[in-house]
């Protein structure tokens, strides 16, 4: 299961997304996290879905790749699901057996979370399917450039913004290595009583924070050889560039606010 998380991954290409300025990446991405709320109707989370499809469509990446990254969450999604089916209690009831009645609301605002937290993964996992850590840490850097007028260290804070989200799929490699580890010695994690399971991952997390910590220190003493001492006087290889796409990319989320404000108030 750990090999379909996608978060952290990056896929080269030569797409529209992947062309498109990381800070216009980056304000797409917020955004769209303030637009998907905006949605309450079937109309507005149609119009959401369509452009979630043309994006996925445009970042050239493989839809299987996708779907693959979203098998992690469908549990989530399936729980949630469920959680409002049982507890809203509004609308006529569509389904009655015993003490289980559905309801037409409690099914409706099901669907709608669902549907909420599946494309705010799907648009969240293209920005780092898309964009180079680098590009990642300098858009960050740029974005948050004005608070360095109070002291805050941005650009510490975008470098470890950007080594978290690159190590996620190195961390995810090294779970399921010590996993595979620990399964040859008797360890269930699939089976058993959920308290037996619980106490299994155990010996996991061990081994796995030593091995973090490990490498954290590895990579601190790699940067420090190399000289590497913060952001201050520090040159770039590439500047960026803010194009025409970038523009547009922005004001099509606008309109699609826009767009979502009026029919949601019909």
């Amino acid at each position: 299961m750990l090999d379909n998380v996608i978060i952290g991954q990056y896929i080269p290409g030569r797409s529209v997304i992947h062309k498109m300025d990381p800070r216009a990446k980056l304000l797409s991405i917020f955004l769209f996290i303030f637009v998907v709320f905006l949605a309450n109707n079937w109309l507005t989370y149609v119009l959401l879905g369509i452009f979630a499809a043309g994006a996925m469509l445009s970042s050239q990446v493989s839809l299987r790749y996708i779907y693959k990254g979203l098998k992690p969450i469908f549990l989530i999604v399936i729980f949630t699901f469920i959680l409002h089916i049982v507890m809203t209690k509004q609308g006529d009831v569509i389904y009655h057996l015993g003490w289980l009645k559905i309801y037409e609301g409690g099914l409706k605002q099901g669907v709608f979370i669902s549907l909420r937290l599946v494309y705010l993964v799907v648009i969240t996992s293209l920005l780092t399917l898309t964009t180079t850590p680098i590009d990642i840490t300098d858009g960050l850097e740029y974005l948050l450039s004005p608070f360095k007028k109070i002291k805050l260290p941005v650009h510490e804070f975008a470098l470890m913004m950007s080594i978290s989200l690159r190590f996620i799929p190195t961390l995810l490699q090294e779970t399921e290595k010590i996993m595979k580890a620990q399964m040859a010695r008797g360890a269930e994690f699939t089976t058993g009583p959920i308290k037996e399971r619980v106490k299994a991952f155990v010996p996991l997390l061990v081994p796995l924070f030593i091995s973090s910590f490990k490498r954290a220190e590895d990579l601190a003493l790699a940067m420090e050889a190399r000289g590497y001492r913060g952001g201050e006087g520090r040159t770039r290889l590439r500047i960026l560039e803010w194009r025409f796409r970038d523009t547009a990319s922005l004001l099509i989320l606008l309109a699609l606010a826009v767009v979502l404000f009026v029919f949601r108030t019909h």
